[in-house]
């Protein structure tokens, strides 16, 4: 186990330590994989030349837990997870979900609810005024106020509730080695305040420092306009090359102060992270315990790019890795696939080589890797761009390399795929190889909806751009002679969705013959656009008002919709209909989506015409 990171004093003694200079605690069972945040940090500060303990999913219910490899030299490190701990344990309707895939055997329960908060707690109460240093998805997008669904009311900045002295948002690799450069120079945390890519606290502003100051919380809280004002002042500033500092008042003597984020890593530095010696599974100590099951769906994938300038609203990326595209070397994706391909388990299949977005390989323009991406306009919606730079010429030589390799039998792409940049580009060659190699029966690309109302709210591109996809990807089958589908995500429920728009989406899959097995419900989770539309009811890119359906009845007659065919959800359709004034749907015709109720509006039943009996007329005689 000497290849992993220390998990108890016994391992540290292994290698001749007396303290680690950094305790992680994370929410997450220890997997010591690229795909995972707490891996990625812990191997880059190792590369810098720190000793990192991994403490993973304490027991929150005892204080002594948190003590388990000591007390470090310089501070804790803190996250709840690859996931927010929160939608780790909730679905969409809040009921608690039955397993967690991101511990050991998929126990649910062995992470608290806002787990960073506790975790922080926890630790304040064993070693009172340590540093501590919070990072990972859960910090990053609560970093300020935000709207938290699962108790319908608007939370302060996770730094305050959490009492930690430094959040580090985003990726993170530069921030962290640059936090623990300072605290090993003696600089007392609570005065490390001038790194890019951390939010801190602060009693006075610093009025030399160029910085816009957002609504203060007291505001967001006594009026919703001003959050969706404050979000998107936050929304653009976002880019490491324009952003400003923000700071976010709490009372006259408390401030939460954003520094802008940190640059985009070089490809350079992109393959120095994701060379590092990751072991690309979870620590040997799970076994007995069934695995930790989601390294299933990456242990044979590849991470190829970070970062997208796709910028649906409904997506937290823009907030978390970005919009500019950040890429991995051909060489160091070659190096991690050979490697793959001599696992004792590897059957010869890639399952994926993507990111957030599939093909993006590069930032979407020229002027990106200088200047950032353009603070009040979108790369792709509500169409692309003049300036954008459609070109899938580097992912298809990537492509073409990783499947010469030997003892891999297929390559595929599971990654999201935006279609509206695959039209984009002149070149179809990328599409007739992805048709050709890539797909492994049918191909998932995300929609979303329909109707133009929706996507204008979701930052989708128009529905018409979707079937000239879906045509061309149809026709390239069926001159390869392949029987390949494309599946849709499909979302119900979102800002701008009224029954009528639902009721659109429903027609569109009658008319296609799909039938969903699965429905997404919009899910409002902290800091993205569509979560600020639920919430106030505005979009906050132009403070337009937003039909938004909150009620839970209507969600389900939304969701239903979508599974029309399911006869458990007859009752619910057929009030969506009545609501929507779309009784013509209700019928026996083709284009009904349902029949009536018995005795509802059943046309009478004609008797056919009787016949005229044959013969010559003359009764038989007896």
């Amino acid at each position: 186990m000497r290849n992993f990171l220390p998990i108890s004093k016994s391992d540290m003694a292994a290698r001749g330590w007396d303290a680690c200079d950094f305790v992680y605690v994370i929410g997450d069972a220890y997997v010591d994989h690229p795909s995972f945040g707490h891996a990625i940090i812990s191997r880059v500060l190792e590369a810098a030349g720190y000793r990192v303990g991994i403490l993973s999913q304490p027991d929150w219910k005892d204080p002594s837990s948190i003590a388990a490899l000591g007390r470090p030299a310089l501070g804790f490190l803190v996250s709840g997870g690859n996931m927010d701990s929160m939608v780790n344990h909730y679905a969409v309707s809040k009921k608690r979900r039955k397993t967690d895939a991101f511990t050991p055997g998929g126990v649910m329960g062995k992470r608290p609810d806002h787990a960073t908060v506790v975790y922080c707690n926890l630790i304040r109460r064993v070693y009172g005024d340590i540093p501590i240093l919070i990072g990972g998805v859960e910090a990053s997008l609560r970093r300020l106020a935000h709207y938290d669904y699962w108790s319908g009311q608007l939370k302060r900045s996770i730094l305050l509730d959490s009492q930690a002295d430094l959040l580090l948002y985003g990726m993170g690799e530069r921030s962290i080695v640059e936090a623990a450069g300072a605290l090993k120079s003696g600089i007392p945390v609570r005065e490390i305040t001038f790194l890019d890519g951390t939010v801190y606290r602060a009693r006075q502003l610093d009025v030399q420092t160029p910085h816009i100051v957002l609504p203060a919380f007291a505001e967001l809280q006594k009026q919703k306009k001003r959050y969706a004002e404050s979000f998107g002042m936050q929304y653009r500033n976002t880019d490491p090359f324009s952003a400003k500092t923000l700071v976010e008042p709490y009372g006259e003597r408390e401030f939460v102060i954003q520094n802008p984020p940190q640059k985009p890593l070089s490809q350079r530095e992109m393959d120095e992270v994701y060379d590092l010696p990751y072991q690309r599974t979870y620590h040997p100590s799970y076994e007995k315990l069934g695995g930790v099951p989601a390294i299933e769906e990456v242990r044979f994938s590849l991470v190829s790019n970070r970062g997208c300038f796709g910028a649906c609203s409904f997506c937290a990326l823009t907030f978390h890795q970005g919009r500019i595209v950040q890429t991995r070397s051909h060489d160091s994706i070659l190096r991690e696939a050979e490697a793959m391909t001599a696992a004792p388990d590897f059957k010869g299949y890639i399952h994926d080589v993507g990111g957030p977005t599939a093909n993006f390989r590069h930032p979407a323009c020229g002027k990106q890797d200088k200047r950032g991406a353009c603070p009040d306009r979108q790369c792709l919606f509500p169409k692309p761009c003049k300036n954008l730079i459609a070109d899938h010429c580097d992912y298809l030589s990537l492509l073409r390399r990783l499947r010469k390799l030997p003892k891999v039998k297929k390559v595929f792409i599971r990654s999201g795929v935006r279609f509206d940049y695959l039209l984009a580009d002149p070149d179809d060659t990328f599409f007739k190889e992805l048709v050709r190699f890539h797909v492994s029966g049918q191909l998932k690309v995300a929609p979303e909806h329909v109707a133009a109302p929706v996507l204008d709210r979701m930052g989708k591109p128009r529905h018409a751009v979707y079937l000239r996809f879906l045509e061309k990807y149809q026709k390239l089958n069926q001159q390869m002679g392949l029987k390949q589908y494309v599946v849709p995500y499909l979302m119900s429920s979102h800002p701008g969705s009224t029954l009528r728009e639902a009721v659109a989406l429903a027609e569109y899959l009658r008319n296609t013959g799909h039938q969903p097995e699965q429905v997404q419900d919009f899910y409002p989770t902290p800091s993205t656009l569509s979560t600020v539309m639920y919430y106030t009811g505005l979009d906050p890119r132009t403070m337009e008002r937003v039909y938004v359906p909150t009620d839970p009845h209507e969600k389900a007659m939304q969701r239903a919709l979508i599974q029309y065919r399911n006869p458990k959800n007859y009752n619910l359709v057929h009030e969506a209909l009545v609501r929507a004034g779309r009784q013509d749907l209700i019928g026996y015709a083709r284009p009904c989506l349902i029949r009536p109720r018995p005795g509802e509006g059943r046309p009478p039943v004609k008797k056919p015409a009787q016949k005229p009996r044959k013969g010559n007329g003359r009764q038989k005689k007896r």
